[in-house]
């Protein structure tokens, strides 16, 4: 399989992010439109967001997937924060 795959604009690139599949957050580090086809008879094409999350490991996830960050942390102890605020 020949890899082929283009960069793509995205409005959330350098910002933090939350991936809403794992609920993991991170740094969106680029959108890359790529070749995921098994064959090189069949391309299909798919927008692949790479986030870096806290441990310096990039994973990808569907671009749609994607939305900002909110300010307060994700863990249990900040949502007790939250509540007792």
């Amino acid at each position: 399989m020949n890899e082929q795959y283009e960069y793509v604009p995205h409005r959330l690139l350098h910002r933090r992010v939350r991936d809403i599949a794992s609920g993991v957050e991170g740094e969106l580090m680029a959108v890359i439109n790529e070749n995921v086809s098994d064959s090189a008879s069949h391309q299909r094409w798919m927008e692949l967001a790479y986030i870096r999350g806290a441990t310096g490991r990039e994973f990808t996830t569907a671009v749609e997937n994607v939305e900002p960050a909110h300010d307060q942390p994700k863990t249990a102890a900040g949502r007790r924060d939250m509540r007792s605020a």
